[in-house]
């Protein structure tokens, strides 16, 4: 059976599963690879590829923020790269290479319905990881960083946003050193508010013509993979592309822990 991105964040919903941990995560620990979500995926491709120095595009970024947002956890990510790879190898005629994460995006989802079936009676009581893999000093640097970032925004509406962070770095700040009952969760969340409401403004602040321009190379770049992709995959692929675009025109950071670079240990 197909599942769609869509479909599978719905799935994510039911009480009965718990996907945002890896398998291969230890169970006292947070799992570390799933806030290297963006990096463990770009690096795979890279090696499935055969070319390290290969550069995913805005697209492939964007395609990657699609499953991340729906929850498809990264070992279906990494499985549907090799299975899509193998696909190609084992073809009678490979015209050109692989060029875009698009070309596995169906292989990635078929892996997330595996996955799906195969966890589909997990004890949702199972104990949560207990440790951050990042530390306390890392955490505030990064949140106090990017209140840095929109306090330096022209826009009025954009730096009240930067004052909502800088209190969230605060409260980072006087956590307990060990980070011992932190809610990443409920910190992700808010985050994800706040660059809602930064997406939202920055839509009625930038000009037709760069949101038109963005449009027209988005349109360019997903023209060989228009018919690869469900409805629903193109929507989410389009929204997150131009988000992206917003933030780059902008010169404005993307707020989620998955962005985070520097873990302090």
């Amino acid at each position: 059976m197909e599942v769609s991105i869509h479909e599978w964040g719905a799935c994510l919903q039911n009480e009965n599963t718990e996907f945002n941990r890896p398998e291969r995560a230890e169970p006292a620990d947070w799992p570390r690879n799933y806030f290297n979500y963006f990096t463990e995926i770009e690096e795979h491709f890279q090696r499935a590829r055969g070319t390290a120095l290969f550069l995913l595009s805005p697209i492939d970024w964007a395609l990657i923020e699609s499953w991340k947002n729906s929850g498809v956890p990264l070992e279906a990510v990494l499985r549907g790269i090799d299975a899509a790879f193998e696909k190609w190898r084992s073809g009678k005629r490979k015209l050109q290479q692989v060029n875009s994460l698009a070309y596995c995006s169906q292989a990635v989802l078929t892996e997330a319905q595996r996955l799906l079936d195969r966890q589909a009676g997990i004890d949702a009581g199972a104990p949560k990881p207990s440790r951050a893999p990042f530390t306390r000093a890392a955490l505030a640097n990064y949140l106090r960083a990017n209140a840095d970032a929109l306090a330096a925004s022209p826009h009025e509406s954009i730096q009240a946003l930067g004052v909502t962070l800088r209190t969230l770095a605060a409260e980072a700040s006087a956590l307990p050193e060990g980070l011992d009952g932190f809610d990443a969760e409920d910190l992700e969340r808010q985050l994800t508010l706040l660059e809602e409401k930064m997406l939202a403004q920055l839509r009625l602040v930038q000009s037709d013509e760069s949101l038109l321009t963005a449009r027209r190379e988005l349109d360019a770049q997903l023209k060989p993979y228009r018919g690869k992709m469900s409805a629903e995959q193109l929507r989410q692929l389009e929204d997150q592309y131009l988000s992206r675009k917003l933030l780059e025109l902008a010169k404005l950071p993307r707020l989620s822990l998955f962005y985070m670079t520097d873990y302090g240990v």
